[in-house]
This record gives C-alpha cells, structure tokens and sequence, in this order.
C-alpha cells in the first residue's frame, strides 16, 4: 500500500479521524457553504460567515497537518514508486489552496486597495475575491481527490510484483 493509504490505515481510528475526516467535513461543509455564497452573491449574513470561519479552520487545520507530517512523517519515508510520490505529495500541496482561502478571509492576501475603492461600488471587487476563493477551493478539490486515487492504488502495479 501507499504511504498516504498506511497513515490512514496505522492508529485506527485516530489517523483516520485527525488526517481524512476532520479536512474532509471541514471542506465538503466549505464547498456546500461555496454553492450558497456564489450563488446568491453572499457578501454578509451568517451563511456567509460561517462560510469564512470554514474557509479560516480548514486552512490553518490543514497547516497543522502539513507541518506535522513534513517534519515527523515524510522525512522517514521510503518512496514505494511514482503512486506513492503522487499521493503523498499531492496531499500534501492541499495545504496552497486552503492556506490561499485562510489568508485571502483574514485579509492578508486580495485586500480592497484604496483605488478599488470606486470599484466596490460597482461590485467588481467583491466578484474578484468570490472568484479566487471558488477557483482556489476547486483546486484544493482536484489535488485532494488526486491524491485519494493514487493513495488507494497498490505501488506494485508498476512493477508487476503485484497479484489481483
């Protein structure tokens, strides 16, 4: 099995909980929250806030988990073939596109500038960031799937080694 399949499956129930089930309610809430916020244009209200406080957590919570497995877990690995490469690394890049949400909600990246203040108005702004928000979930979405698939691929299969 891959690296990323053996954390899951090693600490029943904990690696499970703490490493697939925590970011993934935490991101399928913030992708059911998306939906609502894009398509009523949601710029306040509480869907819209409990929709940053999911985009805050699911960022610093998977930075949590990057940072534990980059210094306990991946510098001891024994690389089982271009499968495990693709699942723990694209795992791993999870951490860009939750982080991008986490920061552009606190306001430290996609600031309103004071000449796009005339912009607000015409509600451009907002739409810029409601974009970089949706594109950089959907990002987090594609490489964590990516990484799912190749995750529950057996390494062997390209070798041949392995058995059906």
């Amino acid at each position: 099995m891959t690296h990323y399949m053996e954390l899951l499956a090693t600490n029943q129930p904990w690696h499970l909980i703490f490493f697939m089930a925590i970011p993934v309610i935490l991101a399928e809430s913030l992708v059911a929250t998306e939906f609502f916020v894009v398509f009523r244009r949601l710029n306040s209200g509480a869907l819209r806030g409990w929709n940053k406080w999911l985009g805050i957590a699911a960022g610093f919570y998977f930075l949590g988990i990057f940072l534990y497995l980059m210094i306990t877990t991946v510098p001891k690995i024994s690389w089982r073939g271009p499968f495990d490469v693709i699942a723990v690394g694209f795992y791993l890049s999870g951490v860009i596109p939750l982080m991008g949400i986490a920061l552009q909600e606190l306001g430290v990246i996609g600031k309103v500038s004071a000449s796009e203040e005339t912009m607000i108005a015409k509600g451009k702004t907002v739409d810029r960031r409601m974009q970089r928000h949706f594109v950089l979930l959907t990002v987090f979405l594609i490489v964590a799937h990516i990484a799912m698939i190749f995750g529950m691929l057996n390494p062997a299969l390209l070798t041949g080694k392995g058995g059906m």
